[in-house]
């Protein structure tokens, strides 16, 4: 009975709250909600950036309105719209609406990517990450790069049928190395596992709709032993495990450093500061936060990209061979190519570019919150709302000329043409909530790209009978999206550098 008052009570309140606050101006149009929560009832369990791209379409309007209870929720369908908003208005279109599963009762209040813009420790993150990813420290990691992907490269040749593993083992590697020291020497590494299972156990705590105290937020305070809170035990139990992906490779790194035996790196770099003074638990706590970051912003898109770009390569061979032929003419068959070349290997970047376009890692950018009522295109925009900017949406937008298409040419310029808009003005996200790492990711998706282009073919799996297999173009649904297994052939290209191939 107490937890259904509960539920009760916070549903009426958000409800009065919503007509309290109703202006003059009004809503931005939206699908017409029930009266108390709104409308839960048509929320999609599925591709929800498509859903949103026909709402936008039914209601002519480049912005849409729903609501979930007491809170308000705006899309932006276009880039337009997420430019002016997000990014000009930046100042009030930063912060990051409570979610009270995820960052009270799992405690992640405190990460990187959900911190409030309004917490003295978002700028100090901030300017963390961009001393440590910025395009000049990124030029001490290229030796880091190189190694790795020569790595793959022999793993893709030695075993072809596990890309997927490879991919996640060369991206857990990368990151690792460069966060923590730290050497994945399998593909069954136990910093990269910890990581998978935080990946996981973060995509079923923050799926929308799911958690009933993030509509009452008063159930926060009903005992776990209470019939009905099992949300509360299990949240104990997510809390304890989400924390040993900040607190262990901290650790670890810590012990390293101490113990005079280590590997420059992030972690290390912050914990011996220059300037010689002891760290407070303050400072250390806000290092073991970037750290963590690091990998849970680079690890899981970059293994999502290029997954994409080996199922792209299957269904557009002529891509593949026009790149294919401008690295060897550019670069030779006898070495890898260097980020150096990469103004010189246009083609090679805008194969990078349309599968970010084609494929968006991201499709749904991590929700914002508007810090006070605003007024666009005539429209109120309510204080607190969520704002979700459709990436997938913007992709696929009049922005691009028959955007189902795979073609990286259209980023290409051509006597009386100009290149089309730049996907990574939408990919790495907007104002100051863009990503810190994205020259990072830049650099990274060009040299595995531009090396697997270089000594492989990826050719379409065939069946006993020979005949070629089609994959099929299937994504999941959590916060990044990654191709659902599919098959295919990688194979060593004819005249393939050796030196590259065999195993030392």
């Amino acid at each position: 009975m107490f937890f259904t008052s509960l539920i009760c009570t916070s549903a009426f309140l958000c409800f009065c709250y919503f007509i309290i606050s109703a202006r003059r101006r009004p809503l931005p149009p939206g699908p017409k909600p029930r009266f108390f929560s709104g409308n839960v009832h048509q929320l999609p369990r599925s591709k929800a950036w498509e859903v949103f791209a026909k709402w936008s379409e039914k209601f002519e309007s480049p912005i849409v309105f729903y609501r979930i209870f007491g809170r308000n929720v705006v899309v932006l369908n276009t880039f337009k719209a997420a430019n002016d908003l997000l990014e000009a208005r930046s100042s009030v279109y930063s912060d990051r609406p409570m979610a009270w599963m995820y960052k009270e009762l799992v405690n992640r209040k405190m990460t990187v990517f959900h911190i409030s813009s309004q917490h003295p420790r978002f700028k100090v993150y901030r300017r963390l990450l961009h001393a440590g990813l910025n395009s000049r420290v990124v030029g001490s990691y290229h030796e880091i790069l190189d190694d790795e992907r020569v790595i793959l490269l022999r793993n893709l040749k030695s075993k072809p049928n596990d890309f997927i593993a490879h991919l996640r083992r060369a991206a857990g590697g990368i990151i690792l190395k460069i966060t923590y020291g730290w050497t994945v020497v399998d593909n069954d590494d136990y910093f990269v596992s910890l990581m998978e299972q935080s990946f996981a156990m973060s995509a079923e705590i923050m799926k929308p709709g799911r958690w009933m105290v993030d509509v009452s937020p008063l159930l926060r305070f009903v005992p776990s032993w209470f019939p009905g809170a099992g949300f509360k035990r299990q949240a104990a139990v997510w809390r304890e495990q989400l924390s040993e992906l900040d607190r262990k490779p901290h650790a670890w790194a810590k012990a390293q450093l101490e113990s005079g035996n280590y590997v420059p790196s992030f972690t290390s770099k912050y914990l011996r500061p220059e300037d010689g003074h002891t760290l407070d638990s303050e400072e250390e706590d806000i290092i073991k936060w970037c750290s963590a970051a690091l990998y849970a912003g680079g690890a899981d898109t970059t293994v999502s990209a290029l997954s994409s770009f080996v199922l792209l390569m299957c269904l557009y061979p002529d891509a593949q061979r026009r790149a294919q032929a401008e690295i060897d003419e550019v670069v030779g068959k006898d070495r890898l190519p260097t980020w150096a070349e990469e103004a010189s290997l246009p083609y090679v970047s805008s194969v990078i570019k349309e599968v970010l376009r084609f494929a968006p890692v991201v499709r749904l950018g991590l929700p914002h919150r508007v810090l006070c009522e605003d007024v666009y295109l005539g429209y109120c925009i309510p204080n607190g709302s969520t704002i979700i900017a459709n990436i997938w949406q913007d992709l696929f937008s009049r922005l691009y000329p028959d955007p189902t298409t795979f073609d990286p040419s259209r980023f290409l310029a051509t006597p009386g043409k100009s290149p089309q808009q730049d996907p990574y003005k939408m990919v790495f996200g907007f104002g100051r909530r863009v990503c810190p790492g994205a020259h990072f990711a830049e650099v990274s998706l060009f040299l595995n790209v531009a090396s697997i282009l270089a000594t492989f073919d990826i050719l379409k799996a065939v069946d006993d009978q020979g005949r070629e297999i089609d994959p099929g173009i299937e994504y999941t649904n959590g916060i990044t999206s990654h191709p659902l297994p599919f098959p295919c052939r990688i194979v060593p290209r004819p005249g393939a550098s050796s030196l590259v191939l065999e195993d030392p």
